[in-house]
């Protein structure tokens, strides 16, 4: 690290210091940005900053190209298998999420949580979660009147609200939580993932810090 990038780095961590740190924060990626080496590397990194500044719930989302279910099964086992070996030092709290799941399995609570969610959109979620919905209000479990926020987010797999939500690399989001993410803080950057630096990380939570959340108020 150079004496610029390092005092830098240092302004940051003090600008931070003391004030609120996103308890939840959600990184956004497409799966080309795994497809480099590095790409790898740079998630455990990215999990390690977090735990380092005392984020208590990291959710990973990678979109998945749309390809045959067959394939897309392949990737998932593939990406499964490889991020969890990766973070495995970082935290053992780790819990991949793929379409086949109907819920996240919580392997341990010790430690920072790291949610993987792999090709699981929001769009995705809030369809089914409307059809298991509608499957109660057919068996008469569930009347249409009592239908409301609070029962649609009973049916979501996702229940925590992020606070921060990174995209690295883009000026899009994807759909990923859509419903849980209205009221969280976005922040773009046009560093491509791969170059994403810790004084990258630090600026998201120095901009997050600086800004007034309303929660849609």
């Amino acid at each position: 690290m150079g004496l610029i990038s390092g005092l830098y780095e240092r302004k940051l961590k003090n600008d931070i210091k003391d004030q609120k740190i996103p308890e939840h924060i959600v990184l956004v990626l497409s799966e080309s940005d795994l497809l480099a080496d590095e790409g790898y590397g740079k998630i455990r990194s990215f999990a390690s900053w977090c735990k380092e500044y005392g984020v208590k719930i990291v959710t990973i989302y990678i979109s998945i190209i749309d390809v045959k279910p067959e394939m897309s099964k392949k990737i998932c086992l593939k990406l499964s298998s490889e991020l969890s070996e990766t973070l495995s030092d970082i935290t053992r709290n780790i819990n991949v999420i793929t379409r086949l799941d109907r819920e996240i399995t919580i392997h341990d609570t010790e430690g920072m949580r790291i949610d993987i969610s792999l090709g699981y959109s929001g769009k995705y979620e809030l369809t089914r979660a409307v059809k298991e919905i509608m499957k109660k209000v057919e068996t008469n479990d569930l009347e249409p009147d009592d239908i409301n926020e609070e029962v649609i987010e009973s049916h979501l797999l996702f229940k925590s609200e992020p606070d921060l939500v990174i995209r690295a690399g883009g000026k899009r989001l994807t759909d990923f939580l859509i419903w849980q993410a209205v009221y969280s803080e976005l922040y773009f950057t046009d560093m491509n993932w791969l170059d994403f630096r810790k004084i990258d990380f630090l600026r998201a939570i120095r901009d997050f810090q600086r800004r007034q959340r309303r929660f849609g108020k």
